[in-house]
């Protein structure tokens, strides 16, 4: 074992080592989607006398801080995203309209002397001026209070607390203490209300919270006028039950809000939806790792098992830096995480597959050296197709949002991971195994000593694609074709996500017909209810923004049709919110394509930037045509699933223009056509093994991953189908017809 190998294997051992120990010792944190809870977006608005600025966001997030710990939540998540937006998690939390009405309320506490009641032309529905710092709201019963200026806030409250009083018959209300300047504000307060005769009006004192009055007791007869009261406390009574008593009081504990927040965004998961899912994504990647392990046992012998070996550990090293970083495991990241083993299969197929070549075509003289060469000669094409897929996970981070850039973090360890365990983990167990003697002896049992069946059908048949490279631009142009009439046809039907809306989504003890229960919700006022079957027994319902008193008559009219319904996601997206989202996710494609284009020219020639990116809107066109055929939704995880069909489509591009590249510097005169046929010919049994290696996997996310999986899957699927296709029979056309069109001739471009 020489000295390079010794400090790869070294280097090795210590990576899995360390990794099995933080896989061991720290837990990875799971993303509502996977543990179930609500997950709340609220942002801030701007008052006329206060903007909401990051200041001010700042103080709000406090304030919501010091709520969600009076709610009790374990383990709650509150962090600022951009200058006024507020991300909350709440784990457990199956109930958002409580957790929204909590959150969101202002809890601008004021007490109030009572002036008098309003007269009969008075409007009690909204503060109406009388004298100045004069206003009147209803109390109560609904009788119209003219109130004067507020003498306390909530600021003067040093405390609050739920009580139940069962011998006094108050029942359940709130004690509130004063403090400070409070407790003399409160005497002076009560102290003239007691100047007035008992049942005068003008007795009482209104406790108003968010303009509206939640209690106005009368000053007890025993109270003196002028003394007041001056233990600076007293009760907050009404009709009040446990849980409104205690919300009242976490309202005035916790303050009020420097600016107004609206929610924009709001989703909850059920825990057995979460735990579904994860079941779900185990059984699909331990299944889809399983089969491609076979696979490339079957097709590269010994070093195929080296290389099963090195997704196990690829799995190990990826896991662990999920949880090193801190990093949220979501549904769609867990998906990425799964989707990742593929990538590091390509790796591998690059190596072998370039081994194999100097084996058999270049007669090196030993396994070894055809290993050494092989890992040397495809880590130009390795380091190409990771690096775009890097570009695709970055996007994903920086531009799109919640799970969907969970993804975006997954994807991007995967391929780091996949990158070390098969350039060092692979590579050293595969060197020091073709360096035993009873190895040596029988190279076949490699598998690096064998030619392949597709290489060799390929070598045999030599197809000359290239030829007909007008043939292949018209195949694609009929496809391009037929995918925008169903865009134009039947519409693009966009996800709650990018339109604004909600999306219910019910677990039912028996199926239901979707029709059916259109009509009973058109029936019931929501005639532009989008109802979907959901797996065998689930059903959603997408609809515009519905407020929760609507929600919970929808849900009222499920349940009616289906004698048990229960719900298992709700997800609301504000149209402003949806608007952005939408404008986002567009932003994000043009820029993964500019960003291809710009490491691909400067990689290679223009011409073949040009000609990959081509290939990449080709793919994306037929893509979203296709899933508008289907009538498929076009959401964040569809994003996903695209950004990451351009990642491994420009992988393909990368792979052949490679290799292009190196025939051009061999043969300077020969024309670009036949040289692109060479590459082919060397390239595509690289390809059909990923692809296949990758198929298993998404197959067995597509069985086994469940509804919140399906779509993914099935875009990659075919988003791999027409990847593959386009990167042979559309980038290469392409590329030799801008070739043909430019003055450089010799498609030597830079390293």
């Amino acid at each position: 074992m020489n000295r390079s190998v010794r400090v790869r294997a070294l280097l090795a051992l210590a990576v899995i080592a360390l990794s099995l120990y933080i896989a061991v010792t720290v837990p990875v944190r799971l993303g509502l989607d996977l543990r179930g809870g609500t997950q709340l977006v609220l942002q801030t608005r701007s008052t006329p006398t206060t903007d909401a600025d990051s200041e001010a966001t700042d103080r709000t997030l406090e304030v919501l801080r010091g709520r969600i710990d009076g709610l009790g939540v374990a383990e709650p998540t509150l962090v600022r995203s951009g200058e006024n937006r507020i991300i909350v998690e709440l784990p457990g939390v199956q109930d958002p309209k409580r957790a929204a009405d909590v959150l969101g309320r202002t809890a601008q506490l004021t007490f109030h002397p009572v002036l008098g009641t309003a007269d009969s032309s008075g409007d009690a529905s909204r503060p109406l001026p009388k004298r100045p710092r004069e206003h009147v709201l209803p109390d109560e019963s609904g009788t119209p209070l003219r109130l004067g200026a507020a003498a306390l806030t909530g600021e003067d409250v040093k405390e609050a607390a739920a009580r139940f009083d069962q011998q006094g018959g108050a029942g359940w209300h709130v004690t509130v203490g004063f403090e400070g300047d409070g407790r003399t504000g409160w005497a002076r307060l009560t102290g003239e209300a007691a100047c007035h005769p008992a049942g005068d009006p003008a007795r009482r004192v209104a406790i108003v919270l968010d303009d509206k009055v939640i209690s106005s007791p009368q000053v007890d007869p025993s109270v003196a006028c002028r003394t007041g009261i001056r233990d600076g406390a007293t009760q907050i009574t009404g009709s009040f039950g446990p849980e409104e008593a205690r919300e009242l009081s976490l309202l005035v504990n916790g303050g009020a809000l420097p600016v107004p927040v609206e929610t924009v965004e709001q989703r909850t998961v059920g825990p057995t939806l979460g735990a579904q899912a994860i079941t779900a994504s185990a059984w699909a990647a331990a299944i889809g790792t399983a089969l491609t392990s076979l696979f490339i046992i079957g097709v590269y012998r010994l070093v195929g098992v080296l290389a099963a070996v090195g997704l196990v550990c690829y799995g190990l090293v990826s896991y662990a830096a999920l949880a090193a970083l801190g990093a949220t495991l979501t549904l769609p990241g867990l998906a990425g995480f799964v989707l990742a083993i593929g990538m590091a299969v390509d790796a591998n197929v690059l190596v072998f597959e370039r081994a194999r070549e100097e084996y058999t075509a270049r007669r090196r003289p030993s396994i070894r050296s055809a290993l050494t060469a092989g890992f040397r000669n495809a880590f130009s094409a390795i380091a190409d197709s990771n690096i775009t897929t890097l570009i695709a996970a970055a996007l994903l981070f920086f531009l799109a949002s919640g799970p969907v850039r969970g993804f975006g973090v997954t994807l991007g360890i995967g391929v780091l991971a996949s990158m070390f365990s098969a350039l060092v983990i692979t590579r050293v167990l595969a060197e020091v195994a073709v360096s035993r003697p009873r190895v040596r002896r029988r190279p076949r049992l490699t598998g690096i000593a064998t030619t392949g069946a597709v290489r060799a059908c390929l070598t045999r048949r030599n197809p000359r694609l290239m030829r007909r490279s007008r043939r292949w631009l018209a195949v694609s142009a009929a496809a391009l074709v037929l995918a925008g009439s169903g865009i134009a046809v039947r519409g693009i039907d966009l996800g709650v996500e990018f339109t604004g809306g909600r999306l219910i989504e019910y677990a039912t003890t028996s199926p239901l017909d979707p029709d059916r229960v259109r009509t009973a919700l058109a029936d019931a006022g929501f005639p532009r209810a989008v109802v979907q079957s959901s797996g065998d027994t689930g059903l959603t319902v997408r609809t515009d923004p519905l407020t929760n008193a609507e929600e919970t008559e929808v849900t009222g009219t499920v349940r009616e049709l289906a004698g048990r319904a229960d719900k298992v996601r709700d997800e609301l997206i504000g149209p402003s919110l949806g608007e952005e989202l939408r404008r986002g996710a567009l932003i994000a494609l043009a820029v993964a394509l500019g960003a291809q284009f710009v490491y691909l020219a400067a990689r290679f020639r223009w011409v073949f930037g040009t000609a990959a990116v081509v290939a990449l809107a080709h793919d994306v066109v037929i893509l979203v045509g296709v899933f508008a055929w289907l009538g498929r939704p076009v959401d964040g995880v569809f994003l996903a699933a695209l950004l990451t069909v351009i990642g491994y489509s420009v992988n393909d591009s990368v792979v052949l223009f490679d290799r292009v590249r190196e025939l051009a510097r061999k043969s300077p005169g020969a024309p670009l056509p036949d040289i692109t046929d060479q590459a082919i010919v060397q390239t595509l049994p690289r390809t059909v093994n990923t692809g296949m290696g990758a198929a298993f996997i998404l197959t067995a996310l597509a069985v086994l991953g469940g509804s919140s999986l399906t779509d993914f899957a099935l875009a990659l699927l075919i988003g791999l189908v027409v990847g593959t296709y386009s990167s042979v029979l559309t980038a290469a056309p392409v590329a030799i017809r801008l070739h043909h069109r430019t003055p450089h001739r010799q498609p030597s471009g830079r390293t």
